[in-house]
């Protein structure tokens, strides 16, 4: 399995610093480097933690409500499990961080394969989503993240019947045999 995968939409790395297996589930590790104008919604996770450290350049962290912290290079943040939050890059060139997730988890590893994945064959819209929705709530599950949007809750029963649906004809495996072993 590749080390760095790259999202051919906007060229955002991923270089898995150390995987959920190799730690014996105590952390999944990640360095990425983030476009300008990159990042990702506001969103939770119910079983895991996740501390961001500025690398190189500065980090943003949104939180709910509007609220924002900067990171300066060395500076670390630890997003609680049920912390709303979502990074992305203030900076007008590439930055880099780390993200370090505990416990590790390796359905996130595997949703972020996935979706890089999906991307370069063509099936994500131009934002990244997967144009199947089922598939997109199959991942938001493997990931463990929930979305702070109304849009989000609206389609949610949706989703996750289509996600439930296509689990049972195995999509979710497939997607893991093509994109992750």
């Amino acid at each position: 399995m590749k080390k760095t995968i790259v999202n051919p939409l906007f060229k955002d790395k991923v270089t898995f610093v150390q995987t959920a297996k190799e730690s014996n589930g105590k952390i999944t590790e990640l360095l990425l480097e983030l476009n300008p104008k990159g990042g990702n919604p506001v969103h939770l996770h119910k079983t895991f933690t996740e501390t961001f450290t500025a690398v190189k350049g500065k980090l943003g962290l949104k939180q709910k409500g509007g609220k924002t912290i900067i990171l300066n290079p060395g500076e670390s943040y630890k997003v609680e499990k049920n912390e709303w939050h979502g990074f992305y890059n203030p900076e007008d060139q590439p930055i880099e961080f780390n993200i370090k997730i505990e416990p590790g988890h390796q359905g996130f590893e595997y949703a972020l394969r996935i979706m890089y994945g999906l991307a370069e064959d063509g099936l994500t819209d131009k934002n990244g989503i997967p144009k199947d929705l089922g598939v997109a709530f199959i991942l938001a599950g493997m990931n463990d993240s929930f979305i702070d949007s109304f849009f989000f809750r609206l389609i949610s029963p949706l989703g996750f019947f289509l996600a439930n649906k296509a689990i049972k004809k195995g999509v979710k495996d497939e997607l893991i045999k093509k994109y992750c072993i």
